[in-house]
């Protein structure tokens, strides 16, 4: 009887690790074959990028002295539907009240750099000041920092805070 119920133990415990081993490769299976795709986060593919520079003082061209390329500054960068400066208040060269909707919102880093993700289409960039929103370029119709986004491309943009420069 001592051999009979060690055999049975024996078989039982290979039929268990027999078992625990097609669980096993069972879970695997069913995790590369699920029907359901992984809900992973698209990086994103378009938008605008660009660096935020401050310029002061002196900046004439010269002969002598090399031009100031400015210094990199941390400034909350606001993203506008394209903005018409018939849309808005302008104050001294500050702009307040923009009729259009603010789109996105980011902040540029320590080395003015910044990184906004948006939908393809045309845009208005200002910088947030003390006096007000700040940008320093139109296009012909007047339109404020016009910038176009793309599909599936990602636009570069230098803008220069030069309210207290002259050239």
């Amino acid at each position: 009887m001592c051999i009979r119920f060690r055999t049975i133990r024996r078989f039982s415990a290979m039929k268990s690790a027999k078992f625990t081993a097609v669980a096993v490769a069972l879970f695997f299976v069913s995790l590369a074959g699920s029907s359901q795709p992984q809900k992973t986060k698209k990086p994103p593919t378009q938008g605008i990028c660009g660096t935020v520079t401050w310029r002061s003082g002196n900046n004439m061209p010269s002969p002598d002295v090399p031009a100031s390329k400015g210094r990199p500054v941390v400034r909350q960068v606001l993203i506008y539907e394209l903005t018409n400066v018939s849309q808005t208040t302008n104050d001294a060269g500050f702009y307040r009240n923009p009729k259009s909707r603010l789109i996105r919102s980011v902040q540029s880093k320590k080395d003015g750099t910044f990184c906004v993700s948006l939908p393809a289409g045309y845009y208005s960039v200002f910088v947030r000041e003390e006096k007000g929103l700040y940008a320093n370029q139109l296009d012909d119709a007047n339109n404020i920092f016009p910038v176009k986004v793309e599909r599936r491309l990602w636009q570069k943009i230098d803008f220069e805070i030069s309210y207290e420069a002259t050239y």
